[in-house]
């Protein structure tokens, strides 16, 4: 039992090995948002949106697996952060229309932001620990 004050979740509410699962397909899903997130704050580093994707679909396939654990946090937590960095790219790029500096900018804060809310995602789940809203 989960004795955490920090942790309302219970510890697990699945099988061991369905829970190990459940977290290694939550690796992957850190991974190749960590892959993405660094190449968008690297100049010149760009991977393929396709790995973002795969990363959403794994998330979204994967998600009701893990309700009412501590990993659901982490599935949500995923998938809000890319649709809001797609909702900031996608608002932040008409400032490339005023010059390249603004656009590049804006895109660097969100990708900065981006990089930050998967490294976080990565640690609790290291620490076996939910992602706090």
């Amino acid at each position: 039992m989960n004795t955490d004050p920090n942790n309302p979740l219970p510890a697990d509410n699945t099988t061991e090995p369905a829970a190990q699962s459940l977290k290694n397909v939550g690796w992957v899903s850190y991974i190749l948002h960590l892959v993405v997130a660094v190449a968008a704050v690297v100049p010149g580093a760009q991977p393929s949106i396709a790995l973002l994707l795969v990363a959403l679909v794994i998330d979204l396939v994967k998600q009701g697996d893990a309700a009412e654990t501590w990993q659901a946090s982490h599935f949500s937590w995923r998938i809000r952060t890319v649709l809001w960095a797609a909702f900031w790219y996608v608002l932040t790029s008409p400032l490339f229309l005023l010059l390249l500096l603004p656009g590049m900018l804006a895109w660097l804060i969100v990708s900065v932001w981006f990089l930050y809310r998967i490294v976080k995602g990565m640690v609790r789940m290291n620490d076996n620990r939910p992602v706090a809203a």
